[in-house]
């Protein structure tokens, strides 16, 4: 917001450079983005010699500073300063409606959205259009703002002064001298004054006379009933338009205005009358016309203040230091704010432009920045109870983000809205999660899995000349049959191992993938086997799913070369990734706990196997009846070598395992090894048919 400091003067009188103003407002939560000196000119004071512009960055919060009152009210409050000026009022002779419309022998406005738009004040006016005085034009250009007539420079005017959003219709070009606030209907367009063509939407509020529309309510007025040099009457408008409406219309149409920008934040609520009397008073004083008469429609006196209960010890026990009520006082009544003494504190009326304090914690907040952070002491509060423990989804998030970080992985953060399009590999449209009011289609719904993102991010990475890419991520999925669930995702593509001048590398696999996902459950503490399993985003073939006990608590493998293809991913790349539900293992009993165990004192004995099964098993169900089969000194299982070819039947495999024995209170026999691979090979033979080599 850039302001004038001979403007800002006008409403508080304040002997201070614009640096130092600056510098206090900095101080009460104004970031300066700078300040321009102009040289001196009519509209500067004969002791400042010359004038200057302050430019401040007014958070999105705090519409109300968004013009020169704003900003010098806050001035007041900071050198202790009262306004010597405030905006005139309602005249009597104002005509006032019922809810819905107005009429004078002039115009008649109605109010066919009343939800949309509360109140609606017009006024007629004679006018000679022509060039604004030097003094506005050069206030306008300081604020920039560019000049373009009388008529449209005393709008822009009280908008940076006041804060309020005017626009001016030629009466003559508004068809049966009628005003109607309405939304538009299907198939309407609209020429703005930007020289472009909008299409319209029935939920977009507008303003229209009696056949099209004519402005489109809060963001831009329309070409056709715009003022130019033949005009001889307008009807002024000001009125106070849903802010939600607002934003929706002018982001629909990807518009940004000094109204919109005013009116989606948040206008004043009581600003559209008194604004309005201010421009008429300035269309007399720079003789550029005379007002016929002020028409309302809507309800502004049902438009009621909010009234806080600000209380002297909740001032203390949220800032640690009492305020003078003498402070209290000058503070919030500087600033605009009404307030009554009761019992224990004060009953504080907001005024309409505030529209940021709802609580009795603003109020407080209002307080300490004009009373000085700096004279706030700063102690710790006394701790009267022992602070609430971690919760376990933090510990295990940062858990995991070590354990993969350690094996090379990078960490990722992917956006919790995908397209329809992303998420039908991974979902049934039936179980998607849609939005309601997306904000486009590539925001469609909510993720079903947060791998759509990371083969996005794998893309991007490809197409850096990146070859070997480690994602993961921690978030959160979403589906209708299931709800919202915490995971942690992985892709990996590349090489498995880096290279090494001793020996080529090579590239991931299934195994690789799956060791990693042995890797993050051993951390959570679960102990899980892989199983086959088939997935329609997954490769025939490359593909399980990782089970504890009876429960599925994820699923790895290589991602479909059709898949990775709709992510912009080379086909012939292999890209492997995996998903494991956190909420899932946090249901499954105590896993296994890390702890220290001595050296063994006795040694270990190793046999070797070799056997003929089908090509068919799983190496996991081979191990898992060993040990079934095998007593408790067996201490480890290792498959060495695996044959399938010449002098190997049709249809089996050659397997060779190493199997380790030992005890931790002495040392084995021959008999006893000898016995638990008898039990072991029989065993396989029962079960599996295996046949000894």
């Amino acid at each position: 917001m850039k302001v004038l400091l001979s403007w800002l003067k006008e409403f508080v009188d304040v002997d201070a450079s614009g640096e130092e103003i600056g510098a206090r407002l900095s101080l009460r939560g104004f970031a300066l983005e700078g300040v321009e000196h102009l040289p001196g000119s009519g509209i500067a004071s004969a002791k400042a010699g010359g004038d200057a512009v302050l430019d401040f960055d007014v958070t999105g919060n705090r519409p109300d500073c968004m013009n020169v009152l704003g900003l010098a009210r806050e001035v007041a409050a900071a050198y202790g300063h009262s306004l010597n000026r405030r905006p005139e009022l309602a005249p009597p002779g104002a005509v006032m409606a019922g809810v819905g419309n107005a009429t004078t022998s002039d115009v008649q406005i109605t109010i066919e959205n009343p939800d949309l738009c509360r109140v609606y004040a017009g006024a007629v006016a004679d006018v000679t259009v022509g060039p604004s005085p030097d003094w506005m034009q050069a206030r306008l250009k300081a604020s920039g703002i560019r000049p373009i007539s009388n008529i449209v420079d005393l709008t822009n005017y009280v908008l940076l002064e006041l804060g309020q959003p005017m626009h001016a219709f030629d009466l003559a070009r508004l068809a049966g001298a009628h005003i109607r606030v309405r939304t538009a209907r299907a198939g309407e367009r609209l020429k703005t004054l930007d020289g472009l063509t909008r299409e319209l939407t029935p939920d977009m509020l507008v303003i229209a006379d009696e056949q099209s529309p004519v402005a489109i309510a809060g963001v831009m007025g329309g070409a056709d009933s715009e003022v130019n040099d033949q005009t001889k009457t307008v009807v002024f408008e000001s009125a106070y338009f849903n802010p939600l409406s607002v934003r929706r219309t002018a982001r629909k149409l990807g518009m940004k205005t000094e109204a919109s920008m005013r009116f989606e934040r948040g206008a004043d609520r009581m600003m559209p009358l008194v604004a309005l009397v201010r421009a008429l008073t300035l269309l007399q004083e720079i003789g550029a016309g005379t007002s016929r008469g002020i028409v309302i429609a809507g309800h502004p006196e049902d438009l009621q203040l909010r009234v806080i209960t600000l209380r002297r010890e909740r001032i203390a026990a949220f800032l640690g230091t009492v305020i003078p009520a003498a402070d209290v006082f000058r503070i919030l009544g500087s600033l605009g704010f009404r307030t009554e003494p009761v019992a224990d504190g004060w009953d504080v009326t907001v005024p309409s432009s505030r529209i940021d304090v709802h609580r009795e914690v603003d109020l407080i907040e209002e307080l300490a920045r004009h009373y000085g952070f700096d004279r706030i002491p700063s102690h710790f509060p006394p701790l009267t109870s022992p602070p609430a423990t971690m919760d376990s989804r933090i510990t295990r998030a940062r858990q995991l983000r070590a354990v993969l970080t350690g094996a090379g992985f990078s960490e990722a953060v992917t956006f919790g809205f995908i397209s329809v399009t992303a998420a039908g590999p991974f979902a049934a449209s039936t179980n998607v999660v849609g939005i309601a009011n997306p904000l486009s289609e590539t925001f469609g719904v909510l993720r079903p899995t947060a791998l759509p993102g990371l083969l996005d991010a794998v893309a991007h990475n490809r197409r850096r000349q990146q070859a070997d890419v480690r994602l993961f991520e921690i978030g959160n999925r979403f589906t209708r049959d299931a709800g919202e669930i915490r995971s942690v995702a992985c892709v990996w593509m590349g090489a498995a191992t880096a290279p090494h001048w001793s020996g080529g590398g090579r590239s991931v696999d299934f195994f690789d993938v799956k060791g990693l996902a042995e890797r993050i459950c051993d951390a959570l503490g679960v102990s899980v086997r892989t199983e086959p399993h088939e997935e329609s985003w997954l490769a025939p073939g490359r593909s399980a799913v990782l089970r504890a006990g009876a429960t599925t608590v994820g699923v790895l493998g290589q991602v479909a070369p059709a898949v990775i293809d709709r992510h912009g991913i080379p086909a012939q790349d292999a890209v492997y990734a995996l998903e494991i539900n956190l909420d899932a293992v946090t249901t499954l009993p105590a896993g296994r706990r890390l702890q220290v165990e001595p050296l063994p004192r006795f040694p270990s004995v190793t046999r070797d196997i070799s056997i003929l099964v089908a090509d068919t098993l799983a190496a996991e169900t081979i191990r898992q009846a060993i040990r079934d089969s095998a007593p408790a000194t067996l201490v480890a299982i290792a498959e060495f070598d695996r044959y399938q070819g010449k002098g190997i039947p049709e249809g089996q495999v050659s397997l060779s395992l190493r199997l380790t024995f030992q005890s931790p209170e002495r040392t084995l026999t021959d008999s006893e090894v000898q016995a638990a691979m008898d039990s072991v090979l029989a065993a396989l033979r029962d079960l599996h048919g295996a046949v000894q080599r």
